[in-house]
């Protein structure tokens, strides 16, 4: 039951800062905070995503161009470019590496406007800290676990972040139905998305992608949507005037015709 609570917990809290933090904040900035809350949530998505915490740059970079390129040779993580998840796993952590430890510099559309607290980047992707997670994780299942096909968990604890990565990308335009064409093969892979707190309505989102809610239709329920209402309501981030559904090119981060 404790290794069970831990793996639930840790993929919920995990999953969550990413689809909050990471993409509806940090990519495409669909609502803001101050500078205080911006920092707690920065580092709560370190905390949370441990061992595969993921730079807010590097992650918001690869987003934006998979918005740009979506399901083209140039989408830096889409499954009609790679033969399995795996591959495409790969591939975009290749591509996360050289943007995140600044190796290659995005195109100047892409680049701008995340949040950035270079301190945490720096600990959060030193490879000494993410063994020292990953050895955290397994200090925790050699005293809780009670049996030993629990220990199948432990690795997915050290590669988390990619692993929602993998399923919202692979799933998300291969397996569903669409509300819209959008000219790409996005889909929404459930209706009530509790495996990845409302990241599995990728064919919503490629249509309105600037609107913090991933569910269009009346059946659809997005998760992390009711916890940014609730945020906002306590003021802790600030919506704006009421959210528009619209697509998303802002004009510094215009598609290609």
């Amino acid at each position: 039951m404790v290794i069970a609570i831990f793996f639930i917990g840790h993929w919920a809290s995990s999953v969550f800062f990413q689809t909050f933090f990471l993409h509806r904040y940090g990519a495409h900035r669909m609502f803001t905070m101050s500078k205080r809350a911006e920092r707690v949530f920065y580092f709560l998505t370190y905390l949370t995503q441990g061992a595969s915490f993921l730079n807010p740059k590097g992650y918001a970079v690869l987003h934006r161009m998979h918005h740009a390129f979506s399901d083209t040779p140039k989408d830096p993580h889409s499954p009609r470019n790679h033969s399995n998840a795996f591959s495409m796993m790969w591939s975009t952590k290749k591509k996360y590496h050289d943007l995140a430890h600044e190796i290659v510099q995005p195109e100047p559309r892409f680049d701008g406007g995340f949040p950035q607290w270079r301190t945490l980047d720096r600990i959060g992707q030193n490879w000494a800290m993410r063994v020292l997670w990953g050895a955290l994780y397994t200090l925790f299942y050699l005293k809780f676990a009670t049996h030993l096909w629990m220990f199948a968990l432990l690795p997915i604890h050290y590669v988390m972040g990619p692993v929602h990565g993998a399923i919202v990308n692979w799933c998300g335009h291969r397996y569903g139905y669409k509300n819209f064409d959008n000219g790409d093969d996005a889909k929404n892979t459930l209706v009530f998305d509790f495996l990845t707190m409302g990241e599995l309505f990728q064919n919503n989102h490629h249509k309105y992608g600037m609107s913090p809610n991933f569910a269009a239709r009346w059946f659809e329920i997005d998760p992390t949507w009711i916890a940014i209402r609730v945020f906002a309501w306590m003021k802790i981030i600030d919506l704006g005037e009421k959210p528009q559904l619209m697509r998303w090119s802002p004009p510094a981060l215009a598609t290609d015709p």
